[in-house]
């Protein structure tokens, strides 16, 4: 691996800190860009690749736990090696591979490029991404940093489904998987030039001691799951993947379905409402998040149980509704409230996990998370022809009811013990 760069004092605590949030704000919304290319031209797709509902979620069921295999190891090369060079070798593969994935002529093909190739590069980004906006942004900031990241996956999403659907519709499926390849290809490059590792050591001897107080993996593995709150946290995120997965990889064609949507129409509509809701309601909770864990930092766990609590009844009304105000209705509750869960699930990870572990407890969780989250598009895939779109989204509720409730138990038993915990590991490494 590269050199780590040695980033002046100043530049973290100045202006910089904020420049890397803006970089990794667009290589996230490339990330996401890319991800719903499938959900948004899933029709188009289908039809040409001869692909039955079956097939068509078991594309994004492999992607996913492609994803899920990668995390762990992309966490321990986050906590080891060079995040930057990490990150920007996996937006250069991912985005590869989906130029290539536009030019498959059949379905086998189209998993190996478009569900490995594309997952491996998805897969390694993450946990570098997400601890490189943590080196760079203490408690004081960090929930509102984290907010300002994840709204990059809304609009990734919105602009995807908008614009993705039109090309689909004017010049086809595989042009849209060009353009959007060969832009983040061109990011990367951008990334190369201006990204740099947060290493404040300066001398040979504080660096070769930094290297060495690296952790094993199975070390950090140990870490993680002595942490009943890391558990707890992994087990709702991975109820979060179920949602969502099953979410977008089906209300496209769900509204082209049930209210003869054109793919362009159904692919802005499915997203649109759910994500600019969503993206108002993490920038409020991340704020909120700053605000009262300033004064108990248990109280961020309360916000994430309040999301998914409420955002369940709109997921029933998306579902079951019969009038399409009221299923854009649904989309917006549910992703403003989600957005209370996205506000602070890695900045309550990292507030019970010591600083080292960082990279590793993220990668950890996802693997975690995606590997059984994953089998929402292919379940939903294979009851639609019983059961219907409509049932299959609206059971999605249930899922998250049970996860309020789990962190709520949390809240009550653990997180306190498990920052403590974590302040006292920090305190002694430091």
């Amino acid at each position: 691996m590269c050199k780590e760069t040695n980033v002046k004092s100043g530049n973290q605590s100045g202006f910089y800190k904020w420049e890397v949030l803006i970089l990794l704000w667009f290589a996230y919304w490339f990330n996401q860009a890319d991800r719903q290319l499938y959900n948004t031209l899933l029709e188009k797709i289908s039809d040409s690749l001869g692909m039955t509902s079956a097939h068509a979620g078991l594309v994004g069921t492999i992607f996913c736990l492609i994803l899920a295999v990668c995390f762990p190891l992309a966490g321990f090369a986050a906590d080891n090696f060079s995040k930057k060079w990490i990150i920007v070798s996996s937006i250069m593969l991912w985005s590869a591979a989906t130029v290539v994935s536009g030019g498959c002529g059949g379905f086998l093909m189209f998993i190996i490029f478009r569900s490995i190739a594309t997952g491996v590069g998805e897969g390694c980004f993450a946990p570098s991404n997400y601890a490189t906006i943590a080196d760079y942004h203490d408690n004081s900031t960090r929930a509102t940093a984290m907010s300002v990241s994840t709204t990059a996956y809304y609009f990734g999403v919105i602009v995807s489904g908008l614009v993705a659907g039109w090309i689909g519709d004017n010049w086809g499926w595989r042009t849209a998987f060009y353009i959007f390849g060969s832009i983040g290809v061109l990011w990367s490059f951008i990334l190369m030039w201006r990204l740099k590792d947060k290493v404040s050591l300066k001398s040979v001897e504080e660096r070769r001691a930094h290297r060495k107080g690296k952790p094993a993996f199975t070390e950090s593995m140990k870490m993680f799951f002595t942490v009943p709150t890391a558990i707890f946290l992994t087990l709702s995120f991975a109820g979060l993947i179920f949602v969502v997965q099953g979410y977008l990889t089906w209300s496209t064609l769900y509204l082209q379905e049930k209210f003869n949507m054109s793919n362009t129409a159904a692919g802005f509509n499915a997203v649109f409402y759910s994500h600019i809701a969503g993206f108002a309601g993490i920038l409020i909770a991340g704020r909120l998040s700053d605000r009262v864990a300033a004064k108990k930092r248990e109280n961020r766990i309360l916000l994430s149980c309040m999301g998914f609590l409420f955002a369940a009844p709109f997921i029933i009304l998306m579902g079951l509704s019969s009038e399409l105000t009221l299923v854009f209705l649904g989309f917006a509750g549910f992703g403003f409230w989600r957005g209370f869960y996205d506000a602070n699930i890695y900045s309550i990870l990292y507030d019970v996990i010591p600083v080292k572990y960082h990279g590793s407890a993220t990668g950890i969780m996802l693997f975690i998370g995606f590997t059984l989250g994953s089998f929402a598009p292919w379940i939903l895939g294979l009851v639609k022809p019983y059961l219907g779109l409509s049932l299959g989204l609206a059971m999605l509720s249930a899922v998250w009811i049970f996860f309020a409730a789990a962190l709520f138990i949390n809240y009550k038993l653990y997180y306190a013990r498990d920052c403590a915990r974590a302040m006292a590991i920090d305190a002694e490494t430091a």
